[in-house]
C-alpha cells in the first residue's frame, strides 16, 4: 500500500520588520532593524556589472571590484587597508553578469569609519598604477590556472556558445589580454558607469535606525551620478547551440560535463513552480531523479545537479556533472532520458509534494545571520520583488499544484535539445 501523501503547507515566513528608507538623493533601501547585537551588515548593488566591460578590456569592472578598497582620497592602498583593519570593518566588491555588488559589515560603533571609507571607496577611488599592476597580476595569475582547470574552461565554453557576441558570453572576469589592456584611466572611467544612482538596490540590517540609514545613503551615495532605472526587458535574449554537444579535447581521467537548456527569467508567472521542478530533476543533493539514476543506480559520477540560472536578460536550466570518460556517453543518455520523462509524463504528486515541502521549510536558513538576510534580501530587491514577499513568498510554494509542474516540465523540457559541452576525452558522446 502507497503511503498517504501529505500536502506541503505554508509555513509562515522569517518573522521580519521590513521598513522602505528613502533618501533625499532618491534611493530607497529596506531596512531590518536590529538592536540587540552591534552589528551592521549592508549590501548593494548597480545595475551593469561585468556586462559594461569594454570590449577590449574584459575583466574591466572585476579589477575595479578588486582596486576600490586598493586607495581612496588621501589614502594609499596601505592606509586604507590598515585602517579596514584596525577597526574590524569588512569591505568588498563583486563585478556578476548584471550588477555590481558591495558588502559592508562592521561593529556598530566602528560605523563612522566603515561609512567614511565605503564614501571614499565610491566616490574618490585612486586607481594607484601600482595598486592596478599588482592587482592585474593577481587576477592574471587567476586566469592562468583556471586555463588549466577542466571545470572553469568548461563553463568558460558553455557560455561562449551559448551566447556568441553578447557580454554573457564572456567570462565574468574576462580574459588575460583584456586584463592586461585595462589601464588605471579606463577603470576610472568605467567606474563612473559602474556607480550610478538609478536602479542601485540597497539593503541594511542591524543596529542602525531609519532616520541615520537615510542621511548615511546620502552621504556616502549622493554624490554619484544620477543615471536611470533599468529598462524592462522586452524578451529574453535566445539561447544559441541548442541540440549542438561540444568537446574540448583534455588529456584528463575524467570529463567534466555541462549542459544547458532554456529556462526563465525572475519575473515568469512560472518561475515558482519551475523551482519546485528543478528541485526534482537535480536541484536535490540526495532526492533527485539524476542523483538516484546517475549515482544511486547506476554509480555513474560521484555527484550530479540541476540549478535554474536567471539573470536579467536570459534563462537558464543548467546542469552537469563529472564522470570517467568511458562513462560519459552513459551518463548524458540517463540525464536526457530523465529530462524527456518529465516533459512527457511529468513528476508524480508525491514528488511535488516533497519539493514543496522541502523548499519551503529549509527557507528560515536564509534569514540566521544579519549578513544572510541582507543577501538574501538584495537578491530580492534585484529581482524587483517587494518587502512583502519574503512573508508570501512560502505561500507561492504551497500553492503550485502538480498540474503547474507538468506544465512547466512540458515548457522547458518538451523539445528536448540541451547545448552539451565536455572538457576531457569522453567516449560515446553524441
Amino acid at each position: 500500500m502507497n503511503a498517504p501523501i501529505t500536502p506541503a503547507i505554508a509555513a509562515p515566513g522569517p518573522s521580519l520588520e521590513i521598513q522602505k528608507v528613502v533618501a533625499s538623493c532618491g534611493v530607497e533601501a529596506w531596512l531590518v532593524e536590529e538592536h540587540a547585537l552591534p552589528l551592521l551588515a549592508v549590501d548593494f548593488a548597480f545595475d551593469g556589472g561585468a556586462g559594461l566591460d569594454p570590449e577590449n578590456a574584459a575583466g574591466s569592472a572585476n579589477l575595479v571590484s578588486g582596486l576600490l578598497d586598493e586607495g581612496a582620497g588621501d589614502l594609499d592602498a596601505e592606509a586604507f587597508q590598515g585602517r579596514m583593519a584596525d577597526h574590524a570593518i569588512s569591505l568588498s566588491f563583486d563585478a556578476r553578469r548584471d550588477e555590481f555588488h558591495g558588502q559592508l559589515q562592521t561593529l556598530a560603533g566602528q560605523r563612522d569609519t566603515a561609512f567614511e571609507l565605503l564614501a571614499l571607496a565610491l566616490n574618490a577611488p585612486r586607481f594607484d598604477a601600482d595598486a592596478v599592476a599588482r592587482v592585474q597580476a593577481q587576477v592574471v595569475a587567476g586566469l592562468q590556472r583556471q586555463a588549466q582547470n577542466p571545470d572553469a574552461i568548461c563553463r568558460n565554453a558553455l557560455f561562449a556558445a551559448a551566447f556568441p557576441g553578447h557580454a554573457y558570453g564572456r567570462p565574468e572576469r574576462g580574459d588575460i589580454a583584456g586584463v592586461q589592456a585595462a589601464t588605471p584611466d579606463g577603470l576610472k572611467s568605467l567606474s563612473r558607469s559602474l556607480m550610478a544612482r538609478g536602479g542601485l538596490k540597497l539593503v541594511a540590517v542591524g543596529d542602525i535606525t531609519a532616520d541615520e540609514l537615510a542621511q548615511r545613503i546620502d552621504d556616502v551615495f549622493g554624490g554619484l551620478p544620477a543615471g536611470a532605472p533599468r529598462a524592462p526587458v522586452e524578451a529574453p535574449l535566445p539561447l544559441a547551440g541548442l541540440g549542438e554537444t561540444h568537446v574540448i579535447d583534455m588529456d584528463v581521467p575524467q570529463t567534466v560535463l555541462r549542459f544547458v537548456g532554456p529556462g526563465l527569467l525572475w519575473d515568469d508567472p512560472d518561475f515558482i513552480a519551475a523551482s519546485v521542478l528543478n528541485h526534482i530533476l537535480g536541484g536535490s543533493a540526495f532526492t533527485s531523479r539524476l542523483f538516484m539514476e546517475v549515482r544511486e543506480k547506476r554509480g555513474l559520477a560521484y555527484g550530479v545537479s540541476s540549478s535554474l540560472v536567471p539573470m536579467r536578460r536570459a534563462g537558464l536550466v543548467a546542469g552537469g556533472t563529472s564522470t570517467r570518460n568511458d562513462r560519459v556517453g552513459e551518463s548524458m543518455t540517463v540525464i536526457r532520458e530523465e529530462i524527456a520523462k518529465l516533459a512527457a509524463e511529468g513528476p508524480s504528486e508525491h514528488e511535488v509534494e516533497e519539493a514543496k515541502r522541502y523548499l519551503i521549510g529549509s527557507y528560515a536558513l536564509r534569514f540566521d545571520t544579519s549578513p544572510k538576510i541582507a543577501g538574501e534580501l538584495i537578491n530580492l530587491a534585484i529581482r524587483g520583488e517587494d518587502p512583502a514577499f519574503v512573508a508570501e513568498r512560502n505561500r507561492h510554494f504551497a500553492a503550485v499544484t502538480l498540474a503547474d509542474v507538468r506544465r512547466v516540465a512540458a515548457r522547458l523540457f518538451g523539445d528536448g535539445r540541451l547545448l552539451v559541452q565536455a572538457v576531457g576525452r569522453p567516449v560515446g558522446l553524441v
